[in-house]
């Protein structure tokens, strides 16, 4: 793969060819119209790509429970980038979702050298803090530790033995000289994506992780991991309706009634195929046609929109066979925010962003230093116009700052037919940044002694 597709989680630089990076990584494009209450960054079409948010949308329409998975590395500080995610967090909560969020302090400790001790202390007082300020309720709010939820890495290990080091190199290009430390953290982030359907988080239920596309890798590999786990594996069918289809595995022969020569009783495999019927029944089917030798039930009045329900119900069957039973991980991916000099925001880099505790004079400082789409002149300026798609000031009102749609529309019409200068347009956005900043810092000094609210019993 050349570079100007390159997904990697850890790259300190990402490609931005957002509409070639959905084709060739197989992402659905998002349809605002389906969306209910569609939030500004859908809106915009910043949020621009998902896999399985029909899912999730289904869930909302029939007032099913979901859920909301979410991470925070505890190795920096959080800026404008990091809030992103969490306003999608937020709406996600406001439709309905239960939310989980991991503090990755077993990563940090692996690629980052960030001791637990000193993860603790930062997501803390660095992340948490300012994900109650920014709105999240902690009611449906649980925030975890992976180095204290040992469910995560037992899961972890579990999945594992699904993959192996091949499809890592494919995934991620790690080679030879990868730390294994390096290797084992995206198993404990596949642990991290699945376990919320566990019995003890919540049950089953299909989870969405809204992330920017650089994570995508992940997700590919939590999705893949739990397709090999299925003992019952639901697609379309050729003539039309669905088809769900045993999927014989070690774990499951006896119960699919497999001898070990390979020959199939009879009644143990019709026992299965009416447990699946029965599994099936709250669909309202009136027709199946069931195939116990070659292990397939079609369904020829189901549509391919019910596959997601009718996957629920038979991942319910497989746990009461004793499978594992888990949802694949849905996902939605946003675009990147624009570094303040130009390229990728960065922690380490100060200069690149706005920290959530910057002073409004830093703030300042850096809105007017920051890459503008103007002219050299303004005489040229006033001739030919401002370039909103390389302006920073803009896109941090498109991004974050200026939530009225048509407030949004009018300021990019007169900045590119030059009637609104790039000092002027960056004094709009440093305006509308002060109200940001100083509404977060109030909401923040609400909330300081309460963070314990959001965090899930074993992160106490």
């Amino acid at each position: 793969m050349d570079n100007s597709t390159r997904i990697d989680p850890w790259a300190s630089q990402q490609s931005t060819d957002y509409a070639r990076i959905r084709d060739q990584f197989g992402l659905g494009s998002i349809d605002v119209s389906r969306i209910p209450n569609p939030s500004m960054l859908h809106r915009r079409g910043i949020v621009f790509a998902h896999r399985d948010l029909d899912v999730v949308l289904g869930c909302m329409k029939r007032s099913e429970p979901f859920g909301v998975l979410t991470g925070l590395m505890p190795s920096g500080k959080m800026h404008l980038g990091h809030s992103m995610v969490i306003d999608q967090v937020r709406w996600f909560q406001e439709q309905g979702a239960d939310i989980t969020v991991t503090v990755a302090d077993l990563e940090a400790l692996a690629t980052r050298g960030t001791s637990l001790a000193k993860g603790r202390e930062n997501a803390i007082t660095e992340y948490v803090h300012n994900y109650a300020a920014l709105g999240l309720d902690p009611d449906s709010t649980n925030i975890y530790f992976q180095s204290s939820r040992s469910a995560v890495q037992r899961l972890a290990f579990t999945l594992g033995k699904r993959t192996n080091l091949s499809e890592f190199e494919s995934i991620y290009g790690f080679k030879g000289d990868t730390n294994l430390a390096h290797v084992q953290a995206p198993l404990i982030q596949a642990g991290d994506i699945i376990h919320p359907q566990l019995e003890e988080f919540g049950g089953l239920r299909p989870i969405v992780v809204p992330v920017g596309v650089d994570q995508d890798p992940h997700l590919r590999l939590t999705r893949g991991i739990a397709g090999k786990t299925h003992w019952f594996n639901v697609k379309p069918r050729k003539n039309g309706g669905i088809t769900v289809a045993l999927s014989v595995q070690d774990s499951n022969q006896e119960i699919f009634g497999v001898s070990p020569n390979g020959r199939v009783d009879r009644a143990t495999r019709d026992d299965i195929f009416e447990k699946l019927k029965t599994s099936i029944a709250p669909m309202g089917y009136s027709d199946y046609i069931p195939n116990p030798k070659h292990g397939t039930l079609d369904i020829p009045g189901a549509k391919v929109a019910d596959i997601a329900q009718v996957r629920m119900c038979v991942l319910s069957l497989e746990r009461q066979l004793g499978g594992m039973g888990l949802m694949p991980p849905c996902s939605t991916y946003h675009r990147f925010a624009i570094g303040m000099t130009g390229d990728k925001m960065s922690s380490s880099r100060p200069e690149t962003t706005i920290f959530m505790d910057d002073s409004i004079e830093s703030m300042t400082k850096k809105v007017k230093k920051a890459h503008s789409g103007g002219q050299p002149t303004v005489e040229e300026h006033r001739m030919h116009g401002g370039d909103c798609s390389k302006d920073v000031a803009f896109q941090y009102l498109q991004f974050f700052f200026e939530s009225d749609d048509a407030e949004l529309t009018r300021i990019a019409r007169e900045y590119e037919s030059g009637r609104l200068l790039a000092g002027e347009i960056k004094q709009i956005c440093i305006d509308r940044a002060t109200e940001w900043l100083t509404d977060l810092s109030d909401k923040k000094d609400m909330w300081a002694d309460r963070l314990d609210e959001f965090l899930a019993p074993d992160a106490l």
